[in-house]
């Protein structure tokens, strides 16, 4: 959240919490004054979040900030690697994501809106949850905002988890360059038709919701929009107040000057806390909610879990209340594709049916899609919609240059339900090998694309140096029990006769006993080629190859993994990544 910033003026931007690291325990919640209850579970049929996933995420976002230069900046490489944290867990829990550049109003270099929507739900009646995922260039921006960007996350993968029947469509953002004038969340309103506004029938806000020294306020606090949030709050005696220092500070405002209702949670900032709101809640009196608002010590040691868990599991009390629905939806429809499957040349095209039938209340109009097709195939539908009862035909195009393999699609009916259906096409071999380099992007100079996983890692840190270029996966150097994975999937070509992985590493440890404590394991699909440790640490990098000769004809996901326990640092550093066949 940006600071003393008035409605006529200039907007600020508000800022992140960044997550909190696992070497820094999350600073405990101000004693509660007598009216505090403890937490309560949350309201009916609505999953308690678990804060300790919440707190992993931020765990993440400090790490992401340290490799960065100590900062998430809109316009730095901390903050698209922040986005490209969040974007894998999303896509992987099955949301429909999307980045959204910001082409105009935004500070130069600044990184793209983050926009993800669960494909359930009626698609006129919209509820938004959004955070800010920048912070200031002086500080990671742990509470100020990872905070709510690691709620909200959460929360999201509760929601897939659950799967529960909905009523409406639950769309979040993450936006971008907040700290800099609310400039991606205006780009986002001001890119939306007045019929896409309209079915948005409200907008929730959460910036720097674990304040150490926090309250609790909620934004519009006597609106219908709030209701649900306070209703929840409520539940636990909290007697929350009007966010008036937030007002018009964060990316609500964006929304609420369109029209469209909005309201949040928030635990202040640099406002100094009442006497009367620390007896209320407890804390200290006269000392700001947040005594690291935009500084560098706003760390995951900077984040009052109780608050935290109390946000968030408001946030999911509200979305249920608003979105999800304990019946099955009225019209419902299957999807099958037959043939399940199917086997051409290259520079051929392969036929399906895509049937649909109506299983529940009326027939509705069901979208086709189709996603997962590799470089040089093209999918078609005729038609490209059809009423449910109906079929259309579904064509898959090869190019001549198409690699042989074979390659799952999924195939996606959109109505006022979501669901898909998977069609393998295999590509025949012509028994010839163009000798060639298949791993994209394995110098890492050209941004994250297309690795995923923990793709934080890639970047110019500071404290380790590239084998070529400026760029490297620092995989691990934590010093306590972490995980770092990234990966590929790749299809290697047959006809070929050999196929080659070679890949350059620098493994550098503070452990001294000749012990594996800490690994960095390759792997093709569920197979592990080779395993490395903290006890082939060498002074550089070392070239290391291996034989994917029995992987030929087949699509397979290549993975990175350096796993350490909770002792010294080990930091397994990747760099020049190349699979040659031929």
């Amino acid at each position: 959240m940006v600071a003393g910033v008035s409605l006529v003026a200039t907007l600020g931007a508000a800022g992140l919490t960044a997550a909190p690291t696992a070497s820094a325990a999350p600073q405990a919640a101000p004693a509660p004054g007598p009216l505090v209850r403890a937490i309560s579970a949350p309201a009916a049929d609505a999953p308690d979040v678990d804060v300790t996933k919440v707190q992993a995420h931020l765990t993440e976002l400090n790490a992401i900030a340290s490799r960065n230069g100590g900062t998430r900046k809109s316009s730095g490489q901390g903050y698209r690697d922040s986005v490209a944290y969040v974007k894998n867990k999303l896509q992987a829990a099955g949301y429909t994501v999307t980045e959204q550049p910001c082409t105009s109003g935004c500070a130069t270099g600044a990184g793209p809106n983050l926009i993800a929507e669960w494909p359930q739900g009626d698609t006129a009646k919209v509820y938004m949850f959004g955070s800010h995922l920048d912070s200031v260039a002086a500080g990671p921006g742990i509470n100020d905002n990872g905070s709510g960007s690691a709620a909200l996350l959460e929360t999201a993968l509760t929601l897939a988890e659950h799967h529960p029947a909905m009523a409406a469509r639950v769309r979040f953002g993450w936006w971008t360059d907040e700290e800099q004038g609310l400039n991606g969340s205006d780009f986002y309103v001001n890119s939306l038709s007045s019929a896409e506004r309209t079915r948005i029938k409200a907008y929730y806000n959460f910036d720097m919701i674990a304040s150490a020294n926090g309250g609790y306020f909620i934004n519009h606090l006597t609106s219908a929009a709030a209701q649900p949030m306070k209703a929840y709050w409520d539940t636990l005696g909290l007697q929350p107040e009007e966010n008036t220092e937030g007002a018009g500070r964060s990316d609500d405002y964006s929304f609420e000057q369109a029209g469209i209702p909005t309201s949040g949670y928030a635990m202040g900032a640099s406002a100094r806390k009442t006497a009367a709101q620390a007896a209320k809640w407890g804390g200290t009196a006269n000392r700001a909610y947040d005594s690291c608002y935009h500084q560098s010590c706003d760390t995951t040691s900077n984040i009052n879990s109780t608050g935290l868990n109390r946000s968030v599991d408001g946030i999911a009390s509200t979305l249920w209340k608003l979105a999800v629905t304990d019946s099955t939806p009225a019209n419902d429809f299957s999807l099958s594709a037959s043939p399940a499957g199917g086997t051409v040349d290259p520079g051929t095209s392969a036929t399906t049916t895509i049937a649909t039938a109506t299983t529940s209340g009326s027939a509705q109009t069901v979208q086709l899609s189709a996603s997962g097709a590799p470089v040089g195939v093209t999918v078609s539908f005729s038609p490209g919609s059809v009423t449910s009862g109906n079929s259309s035909t579904m064509t898959v195009a090869t190019a001549a240059g198409t690699a042989p393999g074979s390659y799952p699609l999924t195939v996606t009916g959109t109505g006022s339900v979501t669901h898909t259906a998977t069609y393998t096409l295999t590509v025949r071999g012509t028994g010839s090998c163009s000798g060639q380099q298949l791993l994209t992007n394995g110098g890492f100079e050209t941004g994250t694309s297309p690795w995923t996983g923990d793709t934080g890692a890639i970047g110019s840190h500071a404290g380790q140096s590239a084998h070529s270029g400026s760029r490297f996966a620092w995989l691990g150097g934590y010093g306590y029990s972490a995980t770092d994975s990234i990966a590929q999937t790749v299809t290697v070509p047959a006809g070929c006769a050999k196929a080659t992985l070679t890949y350059w590493l620098h493994i550098d440890t503070d452990e001294t006993d000749r012990v594996a404590y800490d690994t960095f394991k390759v792997k093709a699909g569920s197979t592990t080629l080779t395993t490395l440790s903290n006890t082939d640490a060498a002074s550089g990098y070392v070239q290391r190859t291996l034989d994917l000769t029995p992987y030929i004809g087949q699509r397979i996901a290549l993975t990175f993994t350096a796993t350490e326990d909770s002792g010294l640092q080990t930091s397994f550093v990747l760099d020049d990544a190349a699979l040659q066949v031929n």
